[in-house]
């Protein structure tokens, strides 16, 4: 059906969503649906009493995690009102009855965030992030019969072209054309990540990109300019209309090339799809989905239309301020004409209407642009200004002993252990200071009594905790440093490295463990793909890097190696570092090598450094299986950590304990659920301990009460007198969390009755 183009105008809004929406599948002509953040997907149909407006009537619960992409099964015989399939971040793709909104294969392999499903034939097609090996996934019914490698980086979007080929996008710039598993042709240009892919009918591909819009076939046929942040969608109508979805707020209309519409939202457009009929259907950030048409009998009434024309006006005003500065005072473009003065120098500029970020790059002598700046709660609250930069506070900080007041800034929206750590390195302070600068930070920006919630990021380590459903399931993701790569944080370790250095110089039995000035150099440059966290999915260690690495681990001092070790628990979290040490760990083990060598003395950095090493291991589920099997012997090596009188060693003990419990629970292991939770006991049980490393105990005891296998023995533990404890305790977190789960209630009740 062609249709001459006139403006496109609101029809509805489906309303329901708690989160983001986060993606669209037009369902044939029997309705639409939509995936969220809040980890749901919602059926639309037709109301059934105003043909221009859907109603919710399906809602499909079951992924554990945000919901995004989304395909459509026609109605067939095994399912007679059709069926949906959906990927999630929780790595599962969820096939669903539409008949009775129940989920009827749950396929698992994928290991990371699910981001692209397309059916060829009844074979379904998934995509995702993994990292190391970039799969593609083929399954028939719920089993997996195909997997093959097609990136260098992950999958963004993957499509089924009319010829029955497959495309994929990727992160590595470039698209794919697939005949079977075989790759038959790259389309390479784009200069950043490809986010989304269409199908232009008799036309070619379309593909969204960070770096703008394409139509190609064999060639890049247009380029279609406008957006002025991230393109995220794109899709095509047989009229010959392109609609294009962004992070800038717009759904851009396209004929021939040229954007004949904008249509503004309060808030970032994920996805973008057309209707039979030519109408189009959005997925915005703000939690609501919406249906425009060019039909004039189906234009929303007078009221909804203004409603949504003041809503508009009111997120505009709302924008006006960038980063807590006021957009009129930003400067324009042409400040990027001026050459930065440091490598990672940032300026906010203004491109229309937006403030967006831009970093100095020193090497290619140029600005990056890094994305568009938005604000967050308080935005509008007085800032203080710390040399030509905003915070929401800058304290003064004495420190006594006759030394200068110093300025600490500190914006609410930071993790205050991450400030702490940034601010001592800076002032060439003792990080033994660091809970005292934390507390200080906490008490004087009203934040003392915080309460965890199900955003809350582990202060020492970045662990998130959350918790799901009634009946109160606590878990723990492995340990993530929340910005391991900060300029700082590297700058203090490289510093220490370098003192470490030079008191070998001085030792004549020593000299011959010194560091070279071309081995110093070498870490600087190791250093350097670790600040680099945007491009880790190319970056890359040789075979020297990591060969430097590991004879410092061998051949310096005990006492010395605690920065060594400090690059290398970052090195784990680097995708190829993490895979050319497990092939270096599977020929020696030198992970257990290294935790038998530090652990033989009584340095507490050293116990602090090789801890967080390991519990990043559990990140790669490459190290799955050696930490199971390593299980005795790490806990015998940190076994006296508990105790420790180092408030930081402790909690990362419990942190280990933690993640263990979760692994283990993973791998149905009752044997080893038994020893981590007797673990946690004797963490939990000790009377001295850090509140936070008792509190990580009681996280790992409850997700062994609900999920694990070892209820019974708990009651030979006498957990319920634990939480017993628990609840007398004055911290709110250790209150909370004995209070809210059931199984410790069940606990007590047999405990009685026994």
């Amino acid at each position: 059906m062609d249709i001459d183009f006139s403006e496109y105008r609101l029809r509805c809004q489906l309303r329901g969503h708690d989160d983001d929406v986060r993606g669209i599948c037009v369902c044939d002509n029997i309705g639409i649906a939509t995936s969220s953040r809040d980890r749901t997907i919602r059926f639309w149909s037709l109301d059934q009493t105003n043909n221009s407006a859907y109603t919710s009537s399906k809602i499909l619960l079951g992924h554990t995690s945000f919901v995004g992409p989304l395909a459509w099964v026609s109605p067939n015989e095994q399912f007679s009102e059709g069926a949906l399939i959906s990927g999630g971040m929780d790595t599962l793709v969820l096939v669903w009855d539409l008949a009775t909104g129940e989920k009827v294969q749950t396929l698992k392999g994928h290991k990371m965030q699910v981001t692209g499903i397309t059916l060829d034939g009844s074979d379904i097609v998934s995509s995702s992030v993994d990292c190391v090996v970039i799969t593609l996934r083929r399954w028939k019914g719920e089993h997996q019969i195909e997997v093959w490698e097609a990136h260098k980086a992950p999958i963004q979007a993957v499509r089924t072209l009319p010829s029955g080929e497959l495309i994929t996008g990727s992160s590595d710039t470039t698209i794919k054309l697939w005949k079977g598993s075989k790759c038959a042709h790259t389309f390479a240009g784009h200069t950043d990540t490809v986010r989304g892919l269409a199908i232009m009918p008799g036309l070619g591909i379309l593909s969204a990109s960070h770096d703008g819009l394409w139509a190609l076939t064999g060639q890049v046929l247009m380029e279609m300019v406008g957006h002025t942040s991230i393109v995220y969608s794109v899709d095509a109508h047989k009229s010959g209309l392109v609609i294009s979805g962004s992070e800038d707020g717009s759904a851009k209309i396209w004929k021939d090339g040229v954007c004949v519409q904008s249509i503004e939202h309060p808030g970032c457009v994920w996805d973008v799809k057309f209707l039979e009929n030519g109408d189009i259907v959005t997925a915005c950030s703000d939690g609501v989905a919406r249906v425009w048409t060019v039909h004039q009998d189906k234009i929303a009434d007078t009221a909804e239309l203004e409603a949504y024309t003041s809503l508009i006006s009111q997120h505009k005003l709302s924008s006006k301020r960038v980063g807590g500065l006021k957009l009129e005072e930003l400067p324009g473009l042409e400040a990027l004409q001026v050459p930065g003065t440091k490598d990672g120098q940032t300026m906010v500029v203004r491109e229309g209407d937006n403030g967006v970020a831009y970093a100095w790059n020193m090497k290619e002598q140029m600005w990056d642009k890094i994305g568009e700046v938005v604000d967050g709660p308080d935005s509008g609250m007085k800032r203080s200004v710390l040399n030509g930069v905003q915070y929401d506070y800058v304290f003064d900080v004495d420190i006594g002993d006759g030394e200068p007041i110093r300025k600490l800034p500190y914006n609410r929206s930071d993790n205050a252990y991450d400030t702490a750590d940034k601010w001592l390195l800076e002032e060439n302070l003792p990080l033994s200071y660091r809970q005292q600068v934390v507390e200080f930070i906490l008490q004087n920006s009203g934040q003392k009594d915080f309460i965890l919630d199900s955003s809350f990021r582990d202060p020492y380590t970045g662990c998130k905790y959350f918790i799901r459903s009634k009946d109160c399931l606590f878990q723990a993701s492995a340990y993530v440093p929340g910005q391991p790569s900060k300029s700082a944080q590297f700058d203090g370790i490289l510093k220490k490295i370098t003192e470490f250095n030079n008191a070998l110089r001085t030792d004549p039995d020593q000299q011959s463990l010194l560091l070279s000035e071309a081995e110093m150099l070498r870490l600087n440059a190791i250093a350097k793909i670790l600040k680099d966290t945007s491009h880790y999915h190319t970056s890359r260690f040789s075979d020297e890097d990591i060969s430097l690495l590991l004879k410092l681990l061998k051949s310096w001092p005990v006492s010395m190696m605690f920065p060594v070790i400090d690059v290398l628990r970052m090195v784990i979290l680097h995708p190829d570092g993490s895979a050319v040490l497990k092939h270096a760990n599977d020929e020696n083990d030198i992970f257990m090598e290294l935790i038998q060598k530090v652990t033989s003395s009584a340095l507490a950095p050293n116990f602090l450094t090789s801890i967080r090493a390991v519990v990043n291991l559990f990140k790669n589920s490459g190290y799955h299986l050696w930490l199971q099997n390593r299980r005795v012997q790490i806990f015998d090596a940190f076994a006296s950590c508990y105790s420790s009188t180092n408030k930081n060693v402790q909690v990362s003990y419990s942190t280990l304990v933690l993640n263990y419990a979760v692994l283990l629970i993973e791998k149905k292991d009752e044997e080893g659920q038994a020893h981590v939770l007797s673990a946690a006991l004797e963490i939990a049980e000790g009377e001295s301990l850090e509140v936070d490393a008792k509190f990580r105990a009681l996280v790992a005891i409850g997700s062994l009460m609900l999920e694990g296998l070892v209820k019974k023995i708990a009651l030979d533990f006498d957990v319920g007198s634990i939480a017993k404890v628990a609840k007398a305790s004055k911290d709110s977190k250790m209150i909370g969390i004995a209070s809210s789960c059931k199984e410790f209630d069940s606990i007590n009740t047999c405990s009685q009755e026994n």
